[in-house]
């Protein structure tokens, strides 16, 4: 398959797979005339690898995970070996997004009458424990120096 059919099945431009086959990701395909001709389970591999990509796996992720990898060969072990590095990863982004949202909510009810008092509310002293506790719904109260 040419890189440009490829490139349409796989809703990627030709440039980004000829940047899968640079770093490793994709074999280097047989040539033909000049032109790239890819085999048939390269649209897989590809289509594996911008899924991958969009669900934020690191290039280096997926090549280590992909490395040797051929079309028949089982990847259950390695799955599972990635997805439990992957899930805590996930479980930090989680919890940092919660404490965005709370903070968010906070600044949606600010009343402060000054940039120096809502600062004070949200310092990362005592005030961000209202926010992480999910206490968030209480006024912030100012720092008393």
């Amino acid at each position: 398959m040419k890189i440009g059919k490829l490139a349409r099945r796989t809703g990627l431009t030709a440039s980004a797979i000829r940047y899968y086959e640079n770093v490793g990701l994709l074999l280097a395909p047989q040539r033909s005339g000049g032109q790239r001709r890819f085999p048939p389970d390269a649209l897989h591999r590809v289509l594996l690898i911008r899924y991958a990509n969009e669900m934020s796996f690191t290039l280096a992720e997926i090549k280590l995970t992909l490395s040797g990898v051929r079309d028949s060969s089982p990847v259950g072990v390695r799955w599972k070996k990635l997805a439990h590095r992957k899930i805590k990863d996930v479980n930090r982004t989680i919890a940092s997004s919660q404490r965005l949202k709370s903070l968010l909510e906070h600044l949606l009810r600010c009343n402060c009458l000054s940039l120096q008092i809502c600062v004070q509310r949200l310092s990362l002293s005592e005030n961000l424990k209202h926010i992480r506790g999910h206490r968030a719904a209480r006024p912030f109260q100012p720092r008393t120096a």
